[in-house]
């Protein structure tokens, strides 16, 4: 307990001189979804390289079909050894007028209340919460000359365009890549005064329906009452996604879901969430989802069908009296647990096919799509962090769900073996992909103090 004392006052004593180290890291222009920034995201992995090299963690830029990765490891014979995921790029800045700052030059300034955050692009998604975890490493090293278990660093630059190059990077290095578990810390607490650890992704899968009726666009007045009409055929596809209830009335959808655990279900209660909280911002106030669920279960642990887009026919000004050809939906499932996105797809397949009429045909295509990812309960690594934030943050951390997809830690489960802890500090305020991205200064500091524990924790 002396160490870790020491290596937490390490930390602290040494905040300026780590704030100095991310501003570097945050003035680099790494946006990946622009091929002008290209050289900008090599510059970044390089930039990680040399600061893990500076901390005797060997690491290398790989080349990948995109941006490169960079891969550091350990080899001391620790008897655990930990993955740690996160990445460099960052999203675009547009609209460049909306910064009250310019985006990549960072600078810590104090809001209304006199909490300090770190504004710049990147400072919370993710490079700053990237910085927690090195800068834990950092404090380790410089008190006791060693790490408490080896470590495995892979940084991407390709987060922000979907991973496009990483599964075929993670599964051609897959030796190199094992470890007892992945840490990411790319999510976020509760509030700011209480830490998280997502225990679940939703997996996803995406479809597009398109129904085809006559050969053209028909005459309404001459066809109409007599000819298919693909759009009503469209609409009531749609319509019976759901019950009354809210429930996906697809047969079979529900394969696989799996029931929170009473204790789960008992904290998640005490939290509180409001639908006048949770959608009175977005100027909504009815859940709409199962009704016999509580709205974090809606958002968290339980499947979606949304409809993202509807379209056929006439869609220019005025009026043009037709009965459209076709008719398009586009469809994306949020998945949990242990469905199976190939099942779900035969399953959405035979209820339009159920669905279609005489006259009527139909193109029906699928996203590739990612299985749910789901920490089990009984992880011993996940109570072992759990207790590591409870000391740093003084109440214990909210096990929460994920409505949102990180598709390549299905990867880590699939290929690699292993559960992933993920761990965060962002808060909903960050404006995370927005103008003026900020990460609070308190959450920089704790979070950094936060991974000092759990890494030793982990040992």
């Amino acid at each position: 307990m002396a160490a870790l004392d020491d290596i937490l006052n390490r930390v602290d004593s040494q905040l300026d001189q780590s704030l100095d180290r991310l501003f570097d890291f945050l003035r680099i222009p790494s946006i990946s979804t622009d091929p002008a920034h290209a050289a900008a995201c090599r510059q970044a992995a390089e930039h990680c390289a040399a600061l893990l090299n500076g901390l005797d963690i060997p690491a290398a830029v790989r080349d990948t079909t995109g941006h490169p990765v960079v891969l550091a490891r350990t080899d001391t014979g620790a008897a655990r050894r930990v993955l740690f995921y996160g990445h460099y790029d960052v999203q675009p800045v547009d609209p460049l007028d909306l910064w009250a700052t310019p985006p990549f030059e960072p600078a810590l300034l104090e809001d209304g209340t006199g909490r300090k955050r770190i504004v710049a692009r990147g400072a919370c998604d993710d490079k700053g919460q990237v910085f927690t975890f090195i800068e834990a490493l950092r404090a380790h090293r410089d008190v006791t000359g060693r790490l408490p278990v080896d470590v495995t660093i892979l940084l991407e630059g390709e987060e922000e365009c979907g991973s496009p190059s990483l599964p075929a990077f993670l599964a051609a290095n897959a030796g190199e890549l094992g470890a007892d578990v992945a840490l990411v810390c790319d999510t976020g607490m509760w509030d700011r005064d209480t830490p998280a650890i997502t225990i679940g992704l939703r997996g996803i899968l995406h479809c597009e329906l398109t129904v085809k009726g006559a050969d053209r666009d028909l005459h309404s007045g001459l066809f109409g009452g007599a000819a298919r009409n693909p759009t009503h055929v469209v609409a009531r596809i749609v319509s019976d996604l759901h019950d009354a209830d809210g429930r996906i009335t697809i047969p079979g959808f529900y394969d696989g879901v799996r029931e929170p655990s009473a204790e789960t279900r008992a904290q998640w209660a005490s939290l509180g969430l409001t639908a006048e909280g949770f959608l009175g911002p977005v100027g909504l106030s009815v859940p709409a989802g199962e009704s016999d669920r509580m709205l974090i279960e809606m958002i968290q642990s339980r499947p979606t069908a949304e409809v993202n887009g509807i379209y056929g026919g006439y869609l220019g000004q005025g009026s043009k009296t037709i009965i459209p050809s076709s008719a398009t939906v586009k469809i994306t499932c949020r998945l949990v647990a242990d469905q199976d996105p190939a099942a779900i797809k035969a399953a959405i397949r035979d209820f339009v096919a159920a669905r279609m009429p005489a006259d009527c045909r139909f193109d029906l295509h699928f996203g590739e799509g990612a299985r749910a990812l789901l920490v089990p309960a009984d992880n011993p690594d996940l109570k072992k962090a759990a207790h590591a934030l409870e000391a740093e943050w003084g109440k214990a951390p909210v096990e929460i769900g994920s409505g949102g997809s990180i598709p390549i830690l299905g990867q880590f489960r699939a290929v690699l073996g292993m559960d992933t802890l993920m761990i965060g500090f962002g808060l909903d305020d960050d404006r995370v992909h927005s103008p003026n991205e900020k990460y609070d200064l308190e959450c920089y500091r704790k979070g950094t103090r936060s991974w000092v524990r759990i890494i030793s924790a982990l040992a």
